[in-house]
């Protein structure tokens, strides 16, 4: 294989990971939503208050911002790898904010 083609293959592996972050992000984005919601649901009936509503919040703006970035990587030739290194450290931290959540609720559960 000549390095342009490893180049090539490279690039194409790097544009499905980043279509895979953009429609992953975009449904993140109901799931944060609904977990707002399902949250609030739950303080108002059991009276225990937490902060993971907030926190789902700004993760829903982690992973809108998932998707924009990883669209305009779709968009442009400028500054690509680090727009897509970019869109992985995003989608990357908007998951972790989803874990520490999740642990949250099952704290606040328990």
């Amino acid at each position: 294989m000549t390095p342009q083609q490893r180049e090539q293959q490279h690039e194409q592996r790097e544009q499905a990971l980043t279509m895979q972050v953009f429609s992953i992000s975009a449904g993140m984005v109901g799931v944060c939503l609904t977990g707002i919601g399902l949250l609030r649901l739950l303080a108002s009936h059991s009276h225990v208050e937490t902060l993971g509503d907030d926190i789902l919040a700004a993760d829903s703006v982690l992973f809108m911002l998932a998707c924009v970035l990883s669209f305009w990587s779709f968009k442009t030739d400028r500054h690509l790898k680090a727009l897509r290194r970019a869109v992985d450290t995003v989608f990357l931290a908007a998951l972790g904010c989803m874990v520490l959540v999740c642990a949250m609720i099952a704290y606040a559960l328990v």
